[in-house]
């Protein structure tokens, strides 16, 4: 009855004031009689007006805005991956992307859509959320210093960054004065243009090179440790310089920007005098996501606004004020981590690709068309490698490093990445810096980056010391090897209760290796200790209470699927168990429409397409990451679909093809270390008339014969489903099961697909 009578209610309401809507709306129709009101509708007719409309909500700006965004992110995240593929760090295929879609390929290949995607009146629009965007990002980049490190490690650091400093920066100024008349721009000082070439020559990319850091494996290391301090010794005297560059070049004069320097050491003094120990106090009472209310949130962001908006107003540079507020946030790393989340996804998947593309379309490789101007590029890239590599291990070799350490420290300062790019852009916003030699610095930006990971391998193999992929205990033969790649870490004990029912009496005959990755994107250098600690606690804890000693390893990759294979691979594991993760394009008709949309623009998919390998998952539930993992292992590999799993005594295994005989094996392994009850399927009678299947369960029978019973029902009741604790079946049979929409896949319990 309260349903009908809401009902009612319902289309009383809607009916009867639309009624009144109607009614209003004619009667106001006569209010125009003699106001000469014209419907356009009359003039044009409807057909017309719809496309006029059209035409002018597309060139809105904010449609223009949009449409460029869109298209930015699509691009940079293609060529993210292809520069993660081919193992450089995800900011070079997004500095290219920016290239790319700026006039030295799109706008000279194809300058009509050039022009209607990023018409000139819209770039100062693009340009202004770029830069809220290196807002955002610098003030993570302060967050990121770990001051106490760079207390603790200050003198080696000090002497190796300030020399990795001086040096290029010497280079740089005597380059300028070789290339002064060819390329400054008209009424710029000298000063101005050497200072800037000075500085842009000995600048650093911290986040770019504590990426490499880790994903080296390295950060643990005394190189990792000393190179990252050296980095952020670099980046503080750096952008400290920078300002006082800017203040000069603003001035017009050295003695003129004494004023500006004045008000800027004041402005420093005041932020880590006063403002500092006042934002301490805040964070104290504010370390965790409960306790970091709106208000609180509010505090820091004015805190960040107001020193970039007066960093701007002294004339040192928003992005200066960004990076001192950040650097003097409270120093306990929880708090620092999680602000950075709330912030970080948006200033670095959204905005700061705007930035490289705003770059790019600053960026005319089209002007270097003569052998001459690239034979300046030369000479500006090996000035660069120059002054930053050789000088930083020049000054490692002194403190008393190796020489291995020494180079590789070199290699690693000279990393330019986005921070360059920062510079340079602010260099040709002040005019300082003329196109041409805009797009030669943004040149040997991408070269010095590139060299990176390529000379770090040339290094390790030179000196015979090249990083093992997997530690040395796991690489024994002669054992059976089983790893466990898990994400959080109760995935993590689901699969090490299933990795131990399979060697539980095995004892030293077996390794057992759960390993945790973490993307670098998502990893910051404060916090990478106490992220492995609480991955591991959990999974430690589950393999002290079930007797099963494991060794642990701790990744940080920029592309995990990948090196979840490679360590599979390279350690000759016989058996790789993963935790499933469903596909977010499963469920909804949009899922649908966007999964198979990611087959088009999925590098990933494309390929397999390609190569013949898409086919065995169409349709599949499999996320991305299983779906690579299982196509490019050379092992088997389990994947468990855990459904609150807690013992492993009943066993449920499904037959449907002689292929599936291999899983006979995984039964004797649990009835043999775990004691299950294992009952096999045989609805179609392959088990029977497969010989090598008949034979592995009668050996089986004959040691442990009420651990094994063969079933051949066609049709599974639910009440038998509900009693076991675990179904195994192979890849190829769970396949069927999707395709024929089995009413199994409503039922079954915790499930462990293989791929032999």
């Amino acid at each position: 009855m309260k349903n009908i009578t809401k009902s009612f209610f319902y289309l009383i309401i809607i009916g009867g004031f639309s009624g009144l809507i109607y009614w209003i709306i004619q009667k106001g129709k006569m209010l125009e009689v003699g106001r000469n009101v014209v419907p356009h509708y009359i003039e044009n007719g409807y057909l017309d007006e719809f496309k006029t409309s059209m035409m002018h909500n597309l060139q809105h700006p904010l449609a223009i805005l949009l449409a460029q965004i869109i298209t930015i992110i699509l691009v940079a995240r293609f060529f993210g991956w292809v520069s993660r593929k081919i193992g450089q760090p995800t900011v070079i295929g997004e500095m290219v992307a920016g290239i790319v879609l700026g006039p030295s390929l799109i706008g000279m290949y194809f300058p009509e859509f050039s022009g209607m995607l990023f018409p000139k009146d819209s770039l100062g629009n693009l340009q202004f959320l770029s830069q809220i965007g290196l807002i955002l990002f610098m003030f993570v980049i302060g967050m990121e210093l770990d001051l106490k490190v760079l207390k603790n490690k200050a003198h080696d650091a000090v002497v190796i960054s300030h020399a990795s400093i001086i040096i290029p920066f010497s280079l740089g100024l005597g380059l300028a004065y070789f290339i002064y008349h060819s390329f400054a721009p008209q009424g710029v000082e000298f000063i101005s243009f050497g200072l800037f070439l000075g500085i842009a020559m000995s600048i650093t990319a911290f986040p770019v090179l504590a990426g490499i850091v880790r994903e080296r494996g390295i950060h643990k290391t005394k190189l990792g440790a000393i190179v990252i301090t050296c980095a952020a010794a670099d980046d503080i005297t750096a952008w400290c310089i920078l300002a006082a560059v800017i203040a000069i070049v603003k001035a017009g004069s050295l003695t003129g920007s004494l004023y500006v320097i004045v008000l800027a050491v004041i402005y420093v003094m005041l932020m880590l005098k006063v403002v500092r120990p006042f934002l301490k106090k805040v964070g104290d009472l504010s370390s965790t996501k409960e306790s970091l209310s709106k208000p609180v949130v509010a505090i820091f962001f004015l805190t960040l606004l107001l020193s970039a908006y007066a960093s701007e107003l002294i004339g040192i540079h928003a992005l200066f004020g960004a990076f001192l507020a950040g650097a003097i946030m409270p120093e306990n790393n929880k708090f620092r981590s999680i602000f950075i989340e709330k912030i970080e996804d948006v200033s670095v998947v959204v905005l700061l690709p705007l930035f490289f593309v705003f770059t790019g379309l600053r960026t005319q490789i089209g002007l270097i068309n003569d052998p001459y101007l690239w034979k300046v590029t030369g000479v500006i890239i090996l000035v660069a490698v120059a002054g930053k590599f050789f000088g930083s291990t020049f000054a490692a070799k002194i403190v008393g490093h190796s020489w291995k350490d020494s180079l590789s420290i070199g290699t690693l300062m000279n990393t330019r990445g986005l921070m360059e790019l920062v510079v340079l852009n602010i260099g040709y916003d002040l005019g300082v810096l003329s196109t041409e030699i805009f797009t030669m610095m943004v040149i040997m930006a991408l070269v010095t980056t590139f060299m990176t990971g390529p000379a770090l391998d040339l290094i390790n193999y030179i000196f015979r010391d090249k990083l093992t992929i997997i530690p040395e205990e796991i690489s024994s033969k002669g054992k059976y090897k089983i790893l466990i790649s898990f994400v959080s870490p109760d995935k993590g004990k689901t699969l090490l209760k299933v990795a131990n029912s399979l060697v539980k009496k095995q004892g030293g005959n077996t390794i057992v290796t759960a390993m945790h990755l973490s993307l670098t994107s998502e990893m910051h250098s404060f916090d990478v200790k106490d992220q492995e600690k609480e991955a591991f606690l959990p999974v430690v804890s589950e393999s002290e209470r079930l007797n099963q000693k494991i060794t642990t390893l701790f990744k940080v990759s920029n592309d995990i699927d990948s090196e979840v294979t490679e360590t599979a691979n390279h350690g000759e594991y016989d058996l790789l168990l993963v935790g499933l993760g469903h596909s977010i394009f499963e469920g909804t008709l949009l899922g649908k429409v966007l999964g198979f949309t990611t087959r088009i623009i999925n590098p990933d998919r494309l390929i397999d397409k390609i190569t013949g390998k898409e086919g065995l998952f169409e349709n599949s539930p499999f996320d991305e990451r299983t779906r690579q993992i299982v196509t490019n292992s050379k092992m088997p590999v389990g994947i468990l679909v855990d459904k609150k799993l807690e013992e492993i005594d009943r066993v449920f295994m499904p037959i449907f093809a002689k292929e599936d005989g291999f899983l006979i094996e995984f039964a004797q392994k649990l009835i043999h270390n775990n004691g299950s009850q294992i009952t096999v399927l045989d609805d179609v009678g392959e088990a029977r008339s497969t010989r090598d299947i008949q034979e592995a369960v009668r050996a089986i029978e004959q040691i442990a014969p009420n651990h094994i019973m063969m079933m051949q029902e066609r049709t599974i009741k639910k009440e038998f489903l509900e009693q076991q604790d675990l179904m195994i079946i192979s890849l190829e049979s769970w396949k069927k099961l999707i395709d024929s929409h089995s009413t199994w896949l409503n039922n079954t319990p915790s499930v462990l697909i293989i791929k032999p």
